[in-house]
Protein backbone atom coordinates (compact mmCIF):
# COMPACT_ATOMS: atom_id res chain seq x y z
CA UNK A 1 0.00 0.00 0.00
CA UNK A 2 1.36 3.31 -1.00
CA UNK A 3 1.42 6.21 1.41
CA UNK A 4 -1.30 8.17 -0.67
CA UNK A 5 -3.50 5.00 0.02
CA UNK A 6 -2.67 4.73 3.45
CA UNK A 7 -3.53 8.62 4.02
CA UNK A 8 -6.55 7.90 2.56
CA UNK A 9 -7.52 5.03 4.48
CA UNK A 10 -6.59 6.78 8.12
CA UNK A 11 -9.06 9.98 6.68
CA UNK A 12 -12.02 7.81 5.94
CA UNK A 13 -11.59 5.68 9.54
CA UNK A 14 -12.16 8.73 11.62
CA UNK A 15 -14.59 10.27 8.89
CA UNK A 16 -16.66 7.29 9.38
CA UNK A 17 -16.19 7.04 13.25
CA UNK A 18 -17.77 10.37 13.19
CA UNK A 19 -20.69 9.60 10.87
CA UNK A 20 -21.14 6.19 13.33
CA UNK A 21 -20.99 7.73 16.75
CA UNK A 22 -22.98 11.08 15.38
CA UNK A 23 -20.15 12.99 17.29
CA UNK A 24 -17.55 14.58 15.85
CA UNK A 25 -15.64 16.68 18.15
CA UNK A 26 -15.44 13.67 20.94
CA UNK A 27 -14.06 11.85 17.22
CA UNK A 28 -11.72 14.76 16.70
CA UNK A 29 -10.48 14.54 20.06
CA UNK A 30 -10.38 10.70 20.13
CA UNK A 31 -7.69 10.76 17.38
CA UNK A 32 -6.18 13.93 17.59
CA UNK A 33 -7.19 16.38 14.67
CA UNK A 34 -8.38 19.51 14.76
CA UNK A 35 -12.47 20.03 14.15
CA UNK A 36 -11.16 22.68 11.33
CA UNK A 37 -9.28 19.99 9.60
CA UNK A 38 -11.82 17.22 9.71
CA UNK A 39 -14.18 19.96 8.07
CA UNK A 40 -11.99 19.51 5.71
CA UNK A 41 -11.49 16.54 4.71
CA UNK A 42 -15.63 15.89 4.79
CA UNK A 43 -16.15 18.67 2.26
CA UNK A 44 -13.60 17.15 0.54
CA UNK A 45 -14.16 13.87 0.67
CA UNK A 46 -18.22 14.94 -0.63
CA UNK A 47 -16.90 16.88 -3.21
CA UNK A 48 -14.16 14.38 -5.09
CA UNK A 49 -14.60 11.48 -2.98
CA UNK A 50 -11.68 9.59 -2.15
CA UNK A 51 -9.03 11.82 -4.21
CA UNK A 52 -10.07 14.33 -2.06
CA UNK A 53 -8.17 13.01 0.78
CA UNK A 54 -5.03 13.09 -1.00
CA UNK A 55 -2.61 15.43 0.79
CA UNK A 56 -1.90 18.73 -1.23
CA UNK A 57 0.52 21.48 -0.83
CA UNK A 58 -1.42 24.14 0.90
CA UNK A 59 0.72 26.64 -1.42
CA UNK A 60 0.31 27.19 -4.74
CA UNK A 61 3.44 25.70 -7.28
CA UNK A 62 3.30 28.81 -9.46
CA UNK A 63 2.40 32.38 -7.06
CA UNK A 64 0.52 34.56 -8.60
CA UNK A 65 3.39 37.16 -8.55
CA UNK A 66 5.61 34.49 -10.07
CA UNK A 67 7.31 35.45 -13.49
CA UNK A 68 5.38 33.29 -16.62
CA UNK A 69 6.51 29.95 -16.98
CA UNK A 70 7.14 30.94 -20.98
CA UNK A 71 9.25 33.82 -19.96
CA UNK A 72 11.20 31.23 -17.24
CA UNK A 73 11.28 28.90 -20.48
CA UNK A 74 13.17 31.39 -22.55
CA UNK A 75 15.27 32.14 -20.37
CA UNK A 76 16.48 28.90 -19.78
CA UNK A 77 17.02 28.32 -23.32
CA UNK A 78 19.53 31.19 -23.29
CA UNK A 79 21.13 29.83 -21.07
CA UNK A 80 21.51 25.93 -21.71
CA UNK A 81 22.17 26.30 -25.35
CA UNK A 82 24.23 30.03 -25.17
CA UNK A 83 25.67 29.98 -21.86
CA UNK A 84 24.66 34.14 -21.40
CA UNK A 85 24.88 35.48 -18.24
CA UNK A 86 21.92 37.40 -16.44
CA UNK A 87 22.44 41.01 -17.92
CA UNK A 88 23.20 39.37 -21.53
CA UNK A 89 19.56 37.81 -21.30
CA UNK A 90 18.40 40.80 -19.77
CA UNK A 91 19.35 42.74 -23.20
CA UNK A 92 18.11 39.66 -25.53
CA UNK A 93 14.57 38.97 -24.28
CA UNK A 94 13.87 43.37 -24.55
CA UNK A 95 15.26 43.53 -27.66
CA UNK A 96 13.82 40.26 -29.12
CA UNK A 97 10.88 39.69 -27.02
CA UNK A 98 9.52 43.01 -25.92
CA UNK A 99 10.22 41.51 -22.46
CA UNK A 100 11.47 43.84 -19.59
CA UNK A 101 12.53 41.72 -16.32
CA UNK A 102 15.52 42.85 -14.23
CA UNK A 103 19.06 40.86 -13.91
CA UNK A 104 17.90 39.75 -10.26
CA UNK A 105 15.00 38.20 -11.50
CA UNK A 106 16.44 36.17 -14.03
CA UNK A 107 19.50 35.44 -11.30
CA UNK A 108 16.70 33.68 -9.25
CA UNK A 109 15.60 31.76 -12.17
CA UNK A 110 18.75 30.40 -12.96
CA UNK A 111 19.37 29.72 -9.14
CA UNK A 112 16.02 28.39 -8.53
CA UNK A 113 16.31 25.74 -11.64
CA UNK A 114 19.94 24.55 -10.61
CA UNK A 115 21.49 26.60 -13.71
CA UNK A 116 23.07 29.72 -11.81
CA UNK A 117 26.77 27.90 -12.37
CA UNK A 118 28.08 27.15 -15.72
CA UNK A 119 29.42 24.22 -16.69
CA UNK A 120 33.35 23.50 -15.75
CA UNK A 121 34.84 24.74 -18.47
CA UNK A 122 32.93 27.43 -19.72
CA UNK A 123 34.87 30.89 -18.83
CA UNK A 124 32.71 33.39 -17.24
CA UNK A 125 31.64 36.65 -19.37
CA UNK A 126 32.41 39.75 -17.21
CA UNK A 127 29.80 42.64 -19.04
CA UNK A 128 30.80 45.28 -16.23
CA UNK A 129 34.69 45.00 -16.57
CA UNK A 130 36.37 48.41 -17.48
CA UNK A 131 38.63 48.23 -20.49
CA UNK A 132 40.47 51.37 -22.20
CA UNK A 133 38.58 52.56 -25.32
CA UNK A 134 39.49 54.36 -28.26
CA UNK A 135 36.91 56.51 -29.81
CA UNK A 136 37.92 57.57 -32.82
CA UNK A 137 36.66 55.23 -35.79
CA UNK A 138 39.13 53.05 -37.27
CA UNK A 139 41.62 54.54 -35.29
CA UNK A 140 42.48 51.08 -33.49
CA UNK A 141 41.96 47.98 -35.71
CA UNK A 142 42.67 44.80 -33.97
CA UNK A 143 43.55 41.62 -36.54
CA UNK A 144 44.20 37.99 -35.19
CA UNK A 145 43.90 34.22 -36.98
CA UNK A 146 41.57 31.56 -35.49
CA UNK A 147 41.98 28.19 -35.86
CA UNK A 148 39.53 25.96 -36.86
CA UNK A 149 39.16 22.09 -36.88
CA UNK A 150 36.46 20.18 -38.47
CA UNK A 151 35.30 16.42 -39.00
CA UNK A 152 34.78 16.12 -43.43
CA UNK A 153 32.70 13.49 -44.77
CA UNK A 154 34.71 10.81 -45.05
CA UNK A 155 35.87 11.57 -41.15
CA UNK A 156 38.77 13.73 -42.39
CA UNK A 157 40.32 16.35 -40.21
CA UNK A 158 40.31 19.48 -41.98
CA UNK A 159 41.88 23.16 -40.75
CA UNK A 160 40.53 26.29 -41.67
CA UNK A 161 41.75 29.81 -40.46
CA UNK A 162 39.22 32.62 -39.34
CA UNK A 163 40.67 35.75 -40.22
CA UNK A 164 39.21 38.38 -37.69
CA UNK A 165 39.30 42.50 -37.56
CA UNK A 166 37.56 44.50 -35.16
CA UNK A 167 37.03 48.45 -34.93
CA UNK A 168 38.22 49.31 -31.52
CA UNK A 169 35.84 52.13 -31.21
CA UNK A 170 32.29 50.67 -32.28
CA UNK A 171 33.54 47.00 -32.01
CA UNK A 172 32.27 46.53 -35.65
CA UNK A 173 33.61 43.12 -37.11
CA UNK A 174 34.48 41.44 -40.04
CA UNK A 175 35.21 37.54 -40.31
CA UNK A 176 36.79 35.33 -43.88
CA UNK A 177 37.37 32.33 -43.64
CA UNK A 178 41.20 30.67 -45.79
CA UNK A 179 42.55 27.75 -46.41
CA UNK A 180 45.78 28.58 -45.47
CA UNK A 181 47.76 30.47 -42.60
CA UNK A 182 49.90 32.64 -44.86
CA UNK A 183 50.61 36.17 -45.89
CA UNK A 184 48.66 36.21 -49.07
CA UNK A 185 45.70 35.13 -46.70
CA UNK A 186 46.25 37.78 -44.52
CA UNK A 187 47.16 40.58 -47.20
CA UNK A 188 43.63 39.16 -48.96
CA UNK A 189 42.00 39.92 -45.57
CA UNK A 190 43.48 43.57 -45.18
CA UNK A 191 41.78 44.03 -48.82
CA UNK A 192 39.02 42.93 -47.87
CA UNK A 193 38.05 44.98 -45.00
CA UNK A 194 39.30 48.08 -46.25
CA UNK A 195 36.51 47.84 -48.93
CA UNK A 196 34.29 46.58 -46.00
CA UNK A 197 34.52 48.82 -43.46
CA UNK A 198 32.43 51.76 -43.73
CA UNK A 199 35.02 54.28 -42.33
CA UNK A 200 38.84 54.95 -42.92
CA UNK A 201 41.44 52.65 -41.32
CA UNK A 202 44.25 54.47 -39.79
CA UNK A 203 46.22 51.75 -37.81
CA UNK A 204 45.76 47.85 -37.84
CA UNK A 205 47.80 45.92 -34.60
CA UNK A 206 48.55 42.33 -34.90
CA UNK A 207 51.00 39.72 -32.86
CA UNK A 208 54.11 39.10 -34.21
CA UNK A 209 52.63 35.39 -36.14
CA UNK A 210 54.64 34.41 -39.34
CA UNK A 211 51.64 35.49 -41.29
CA UNK A 212 51.81 39.21 -40.19
CA UNK A 213 55.41 39.65 -40.93
CA UNK A 214 57.14 41.86 -43.83
CA UNK A 215 55.15 41.36 -46.91
CA UNK A 216 51.48 41.65 -44.65
CA UNK A 217 53.22 44.42 -43.35
CA UNK A 218 54.37 46.98 -45.98
CA UNK A 219 51.21 45.92 -47.90
CA UNK A 220 49.02 47.43 -45.27
CA UNK A 221 51.95 50.80 -44.96
CA UNK A 222 51.43 51.01 -49.21
CA UNK A 223 47.55 51.49 -48.17
CA UNK A 224 48.01 54.57 -45.97
CA UNK A 225 47.70 52.61 -42.90
CA UNK A 226 49.70 52.27 -40.05
CA UNK A 227 51.05 48.42 -39.23
CA UNK A 228 52.42 47.72 -35.55
CA UNK A 229 53.03 44.82 -33.91
CA UNK A 230 52.03 43.97 -30.11
CA UNK A 231 54.43 43.00 -27.92
CA UNK A 232 55.36 39.03 -27.26
CA UNK A 233 53.63 37.00 -24.56
CA UNK A 234 50.90 39.84 -24.38
CA UNK A 235 47.85 38.86 -26.16
CA UNK A 236 45.70 40.87 -23.62
CA UNK A 237 46.89 44.20 -25.95
CA UNK A 238 45.08 42.08 -28.36
CA UNK A 239 42.24 42.04 -25.81
CA UNK A 240 38.97 42.71 -27.88
CA UNK A 241 39.51 40.08 -30.67
CA UNK A 242 40.95 37.49 -28.83
CA UNK A 243 37.96 37.95 -26.57
CA UNK A 244 35.56 37.94 -30.11
CA UNK A 245 36.98 34.81 -30.90
CA UNK A 246 35.41 33.16 -27.70
CA UNK A 247 32.08 34.43 -28.40
CA UNK A 248 32.84 32.95 -31.73
CA UNK A 249 33.32 29.43 -30.05
CA UNK A 250 30.46 29.28 -27.38
CA UNK A 251 27.62 30.99 -29.86
CA UNK A 252 28.41 29.96 -33.33
CA UNK A 253 31.05 27.42 -33.76
CA UNK A 254 29.37 25.34 -31.33
CA UNK A 255 26.68 25.02 -32.96
CA UNK A 256 27.67 24.42 -36.17
CA UNK A 257 27.67 20.90 -38.06
CA UNK A 258 30.44 21.09 -40.87
CA UNK A 259 29.31 20.49 -44.49
CA UNK A 260 31.95 22.38 -46.66
CA UNK A 261 33.41 25.39 -47.26
CA UNK A 262 30.92 26.82 -49.28
CA UNK A 263 28.04 26.25 -46.07
CA UNK A 264 30.40 27.30 -43.55
CA UNK A 265 31.30 30.88 -45.64
CA UNK A 266 27.37 31.23 -46.11
CA UNK A 267 26.26 30.70 -42.25
CA UNK A 268 29.62 32.96 -41.29
CA UNK A 269 28.69 35.61 -42.99
CA UNK A 270 25.22 35.25 -41.33
CA UNK A 271 26.98 35.07 -38.36
CA UNK A 272 28.86 38.40 -38.92
CA UNK A 273 25.79 40.14 -39.81
CA UNK A 274 24.06 39.15 -36.64
CA UNK A 275 27.01 40.37 -34.35
CA UNK A 276 26.78 43.99 -36.00
CA UNK A 277 23.79 44.76 -36.47
CA UNK A 278 21.69 42.39 -33.70
CA UNK A 279 24.26 40.88 -30.90
CA UNK A 280 23.57 42.91 -27.97
CA UNK A 281 26.68 43.99 -26.84
CA UNK A 282 28.11 44.09 -23.12
CA UNK A 283 30.15 47.23 -24.08
CA UNK A 284 27.46 49.78 -25.51
CA UNK A 285 24.88 48.70 -22.65
CA UNK A 286 22.75 46.17 -24.77
CA UNK A 287 23.50 48.48 -28.07
CA UNK A 288 24.95 46.63 -31.19
CA UNK A 289 27.70 47.50 -32.96
CA UNK A 290 26.31 49.10 -36.06
CA UNK A 291 24.17 51.20 -32.88
CA UNK A 292 27.34 52.55 -31.90
CA UNK A 293 28.41 52.93 -35.38
CA UNK A 294 25.60 55.16 -36.23
CA UNK A 295 26.31 57.82 -32.85
CA UNK A 296 29.67 58.09 -33.28
CA UNK A 297 29.69 59.40 -37.11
Amino acid sequence: MSKDQREIARKLGILQHAEETGHVAKTCRYFGVGCSRFCRWREAYRKHSDVGLVNRSPISKWHANRTPIEIEEKVLHLRSKYHLGPMRIVWYLERYHGIKISDATVSRMLKRNGVNRLPRGTRLRKVHTKRYNKQVLGHHIQMDVKFLKFKGKRGQKIRRFQFTAIDDATRVRALKIHEKHTQASAIDFVDHIIEKFPFRIREIRTDNGHEFQAKFHWHVEDQGIRHTYIRRGTPQLNGKVERSHRSDSQEFYQLLSYKGDVDLEAKLNGWERFINFARPHGAFNGKTPYEALREKL
